[in-house]
């Protein structure tokens, strides 16, 4: 829609009239439930930063959360010879292509010893129909959800559409950004219906140990609690972390867990939107039904690219692990060297999760900056670098910073907000 005539640009777009009272100007004109969600944070900046390079600016940005190189070719290949297959040219199972999910299946095992039959698999339109599909076959209104912080800007967002709860729980860098039992059972009350546990974590990049991965499934087990566990990053480990899947180290949870994954991260697909989730059979059969009516079948093009991927070997998987290796160890390294930043080596996927607490109260370009909102609109403004405030993810004072970005343009991006604040 043009800029002139989109709802709240001062002139009203041609389906709407003037209200004709108070009463009616008051009234929101969309359902509450889709009124009460907020846009992603991280997808505005980088839709900001791309913007400003369009229009000719210099921008280095730090925000999305995609790899930088190209989707490997054998998966490339793989799709374009799907599409001279009439067969996809149909509509296709809406839970996914049998063969995929046989693959999934098998990918699962090997990758991380959960062994499910390819019927507790279901392929969805990428990880975040995922994350929507599971939420909407797990919570009723009022339920709560146990949601350890900082967390990914879509969980809460999931959670509250279908009347759901999150109910944050906090743990900080002094935590390794990874929250304790005792966190958890303090936050939990009769109104608990799940934890949702991601390792290795998005925005942090922490990677809980096998030993307290363990000691929450067993205390999930104990309450009767959900586990929903979102191993999207589970390639994307550095150092001497290694990842775990919950359900495998405590097989008592399986049928009151859900397991998230997709190809985005892993074989660089973030565009072809291919995810899925794993489960329980009722639960797997009703998000089956809900996607049947919400989209039908994911694209049969991308879901062969998808076989292709998950089918093949992991050479080009270790490729990129290594390249984003050297560029966690420099980011660390370069925010580190900034006064009033500290930022701890992450252990998985690829983001860097400052705390930038020391260069709040400061003025910028004349205005003084008292929150991280703030100081990463000056950024942008005056050193042309985006990164992603850590309001967004529940974490005031930290910031996320994508090292998903060639290792010259991480250097020089960091070395203008160094420049910036000295």
């Amino acid at each position: 829609m043009p800029e002139s005539t989109a709802p709240g640009s001062g002139e009203l777009a041609p389906s709407q009239s003037a209200p004709s009272s108070a009463s009616e100007a008051s009234t929101s004109r969309v359902s509450a439930a889709l009124a009460g969600i907020a846009p992603s944070a991280t997808l505005a900046v980088d839709a900001k930063a791309k913007a400003l390079r369009a229009a000719g600016e210099n921008v280095i940005g730090f925000g999305a959360g995609e790899p930088d190189f190209p989707t490997p070719d054998h998966i490339v290949e793989a799709a374009v010879a799907a599409c001279g297959d009439p067969a996809n040219h149909r509509y296709s199972p809406a839970g996914g292509l049998p063969a995929l999910k046989a693959a999934l299946a098998a990918k699962t095992r090997r990758d991380s010893g959960l062994d499910w039959d390819a019927s507790a698999f279901l392929v969805t339109n990428g990880g975040k129909q995922a994350v929507y599909n599971t939420m909407a076959a797990l919570v009723d209104p009022g339920d709560e959800v146990l949601l350890p912080a900082p967390y990914w800007t879509t969980y809460p967002e999931a959670i509250r559409v279908f009347g759901g709860a999150p109910v944050e729980v906090f743990a900080g860098i002094e935590q390794g950004f990874r929250v304790s039992i005792e966190q958890l059972e303090a936050a939990r009350t009769e109104r608990t219906k799940a934890l949702l546990f991601v390792s290795p974590s998005n925005p942090t990049g922490a990677v809980y140990p096998r030993d307290e991965i363990a000691a929450i499934g067993q205390w999930a087990v104990e309450h009767g609690l959900w586990v929903i566990t979102d191993e999207i990053y589970e390639h994307l480990t550095y150092g001497g972390a290694v990842h775990h899947s919950l359900p495998v180290l405590v097989p008592e949870i399986a049928d009151r867990c859900v397991v998230l994954n997709g190809v985005a991260k892993t074989y660089a697909m973030t565009g072809w939107r291919i995810g899925w989730m794993a489960g329980p059979a009722d639960v797997i059969a009703a998000a089956t039904n809900l996607q049947s009516h919400a989209t039908s079948n994911v694209c049969n093009v991308a879901q062969a690219a998808a076989l292709a991927a998950v089918s093949g070997d992991l050479e080009a998987v270790a490729m990129m692990r290594a390249a984003f290796d050297e560029r966690r160890q420099r980011i660390t390294e370069l925010l580190n060297a900034i006064d009033g930043v500290e930022c701890p080596v992450p252990e998985g996927a690829f983001y860097a999760f400052p705390n930038m607490e020391g260069l709040l109260g400061r003025r910028y370009g004349g205005a003084e900056v008292t929150t991280t909102l703030e100081l990463a609109a000056a950024v942008l403004e005056h050193a042309k670098v985006a990164f992603v405030p850590g309001e967004a993810f529940g974490a005031a004072g930290y910031a996320r910073f994508s090292f998903a970005l060639a290792l010259e343009d991480l250097t020089e991006g960091i070395s203008r907000i160094a420049d910036l604040v000295a």
